[in-house]
């Protein structure tokens, strides 16, 4: 894909995203590459990679250096798990939710001194971060939680179950909504840092995925854990609203996933149209094929230039709600449109584990699900463009 269309709008490619892109290519050949199938298969996290991605600064992309951070943009930082996506999707995932949801969270609603107390060791990957806030039967519908804690002397005492969250067994801290009020009220919520080795706090089942398997994905269970007060990140009650800018930046984050995705699905399939012969011909000769390649290189463009829209309006600290939601549908449903029009090049190779768009395939569909469905994008980007 080229960037000429993005460098027009002065979305170009800095120095430091050719040196953050760079890097991110580098470890993913090297570190993640010979290992995709193995985890993907027998759905092992690889923590021990994803913390040697913290010492290249990939898991505090965001972090500012006084925290132990890289200190640097959302252009770098879609840059990166691009990049990432590109070889290993479940990786990419792990990547965006340990920056965005957990690390986010705590940097943009934390306290100097909870700040020093966290982020130091998330930003390195010493750490790996979770944020709980789906439960079994309250999905989207975050305001019926029953997930509840309870105010005893200067601690909160939690109770309920977390699932669908990513680390959820295997994270060393996890950010987690409980509800402190009264049910349906958004200023019934409030978010807590739970660290791991507090007890009656435990990982649960692990879910068995279609794809993205090797990023973890289970239930956090609190039975009677008690957490200090000093815990609470900004104000008890806001936790609800909290969690919605979080996901505003967070779907940006998916849109890159998505972004990373599609590109390996395309970038495969532009490789073999030209390598494979039919009639005595490479098949990207064939309109059929050709057109294919076309409309997927033309929606990837569009779904980039969304992304680094609503990267650009998020650096800016301008509102960016709709813009993300924008980013988060188009690039996901994207996403999932490339990898399947991959297989379809590939024929019945690509419906083996032979090759990378099996993979892609299956994991692109959690896009169109993960941090906010299509669905409830198309909700959000309603009630903003009807309000104006």
């Amino acid at each position: 894909m080229t960037n000429e269309g993005m460098t027009g709008l002065g979305f170009g490619h800095t120095e430091n995203q050719k040196m953050v892109a760079q890097m991110a290519k580098d470890f993913a050949e090297k570190h993640i590459r010979p290992y995709v199938m193995e985890w993907d298969e027998a759905q092992i996290f690889p923590k021990a990679t994803m913390q040697e991605m913290g010492k290249l600064g990939l898991l505090g992309v965001l972090v500012p250096e006084e925290y132990g951070g890289a200190g640097l943009g959302y252009f770098e930082y879609i840059t990166a798990i691009q990049e990432i996506a590109k070889v290993c999707s479940s990786v990419g995932l792990s990547m965006a939710a340990h920056n965005s949801l957990c690390t986010g969270h705590i940097l943009q609603f934390g306290n100097d001194e909870q700040k020093k107390k966290w982020l130091p060791k998330l930003a390195v990957g010493e750490w790996i971060g979770a944020w709980g806030l789906t439960e079994a039967n309250t999905g989207s519908d975050a305001m019926r939680m029953q997930c509840v804690a309870k105010e005893d002397g200067d601690h909160y005492i939690i109770n309920g179950t977390k699932n669908w969250i990513t680390h959820g067994i295997t994270g060393d801290v996890a950010v987690v909504l409980v509800r402190t009020g009264d049910l349906l009220d958004s200023s019934g919520i409030t978010a807590i840092v739970v660290e791991r080795g507090t007890p009656g706090f435990k990982g649960g089942k692990k879910e068995n995925k279609l794809g993205m398997r090797a990023s973890e994905t289970a239930e956090l269970i609190f039975e009677d854990c008690r957490v200090p007060k000093a815990n609470v990140l900004g104000e008890v009650g806001e936790g609800f609203k909290q969690a919605m800018k979080i996901l505003d930046g967070g779907r940006i984050s998916i849109a890159a996933l998505s972004l990373g995705i599609a590109k390996g699905s395309y970038e495969a399939a532009l490789k073999y149209a030209k390598e494979r012969e039919q009639f005595g011909q490479p098949i990207a000769s064939f309109q059929a094929i050709a057109f294919k390649l076309a409309d997927m290189a033309t929606r990837i463009e569009a779904a980039e230039l969304l992304t680094y829209q609503a990267a650009d309006l998020k650096m800016k600290h301008k509102p960016m709600t709709t813009e993300s939601a924008m980013a988060k549908y188009y690039a996901s449903e994207v996403c999932v449109y490339a990898a399947t029009e991959a297989v379809q090049i590939f024929g019945g190779y690509g419906y083996t584990k032979d090759f990378p768009v099996e993979k892609f395939y299956r994991d692109s569909k959690l896009c169109t699900i993960g941090e906010g469905t299509s669905e409830i994008q198309k909700l959000v980007i309603a009630r903003n463009i009807l309000r104006d």
